[in-house]
């Protein structure tokens, strides 16, 4: 069994691969690296068996989603620690060993992620994970050097090693037997903020989350879906919900709900004002969305209260994120009094 596998989910990422897939093998020494393609019509996997066949090709058959794909290709990869990856990131010269160090010194440990910059303004973090994801208490997530559109420019501030409240699926390292033992990603989010859902059901367990700034990579972000696309929004506020209502204990679920169907409606009410009545009308779906399903959230919830341990509530802010930012004018994470 390999200790490290690094496996890609691509869905007609093409031109990622061949543009990032050299530099992963590069870098990746010692490491099994896998594409699990979520059927891609773009020749991703010819091109794969034609140029890379050291590359071990997993297929779907058809496009499960993020959550599905990386579950079901996960099952049929053996090794002590997965890194999931995004097909259109750039890592650098020794990425992986200050990972896997900093989870093998703490058997507690669930997931660490790297320091994430954008690609194309390689001066600053980038939007999809920064220095590590925290979480307010409504439900709205942020990160050290990302709060909303803000993005700070890396002056070495967050070089550290930090437990955090989430790490970024963009590219995050996780045992894969906690992997397995919490039945993977929900399938349910299909994409956008099951990474939080995972880390939130770690700490439920006992298990930390970290950020490690000695490793460094590169994002270009929106391969799939672009920031102001409408599936986008929709998946964003409807997973939102879902995330709460699953995790969230008992005594605070009626107030945290209440107040993010209200901060919800002032975003839908935003978008409309701005002229973007297709995000406008994606949260109003959201939540319907939501409401259909609840039956199906209402399980998931009863068996995540069933198996909870206890929770480890670093990188949680016991404030509002949305106030702190857009009414006290708070730009950067090591404003907000934390």
């Amino acid at each position: 069994m390999a200790t490290v596998a690094i496996v890609i989910l691509n869905y007609n990422g093409r031109h990622f691969l061949e543009r990032f897939l050299p530099g992963v093998i590069q870098f990746s020494t010692g490491c099994q690296v896998v594409v699990a393609d979520n059927g891609s019509t773009d020749s991703s996997v010819a091109f794969l068996h034609n140029h890379f066949p050291e590359v071990a090709v997993i297929r779907l058959g058809e496009n499960r989603g993020f959550c599905k794909g990386y579950n079901l290709a996960l099952q049929q990869v053996e090794a002590r620690y997965y890194i999931l990856l995004n097909s259109d990131v750039e890592v650098t010269p020794g990425w992986v060993g200050p990972l896997i160090k900093l989870m093998e010194m703490n058997p507690r440990m669930g997931a660490c992620q790297p320091k994430i910059k954008s690609f194309d303004r390689r001066h600053c973090f980038e939007y999809a994970g920064a220095a590590g994801g925290w979480l307010d208490k409504w439900g709205y997530p942020f990160c050290r050097g990302r709060i909303f559109e803000v993005l700070e420019e890396d002056q070495g501030q967050y070089d550290d090693t930090a437990e955090v409240f989430w790490a970024s699926g963009a590219c995050v390292c996780i045992r894969s037997s906690l992997y397995r033992s919490l039945g993977g990603l929900d399938d349910g989010f299909f994409a956008h903020m099951e990474e939080i859902d995972l880390c939130w059901r770690m700490k439920k367990r006992g298990y930390s989350v970290f950020y490690c700034g000695e490793s460094e990579v590169y994002h270009v972000g929106g391969g799939t879906l672009p920031k102001s696309n409408s599936r986008k929004t929709f998946l964003n506020f409807r997973n939102g919900l879902a995330l709460l209502y699953k995790n969230v204990p008992r005594h605070q679920l009626l107030q945290v709900l209440f107040v993010r169907l209200l901060l919800d409606g002032i975003a839908g009410v935003k978008f409309f004002l701005e002229g973007n009545p297709a995000n406008a009308w994606a949260v109003v779906k959201a939540h319907f969305s939501f409401y259909a399903n609840f039956g199906r959230w209402q399980l998931k919830r009863s068996q995540e209260l069933a198996s909870t341990e206890y929770e480890t509530l670093s990188g949680l802010y016991s404030g509002s994120i949305v106030y702190a930012h857009f009414i006290r004018g708070k730009k950067t994470f090591g404003q907000i009094k934390i």
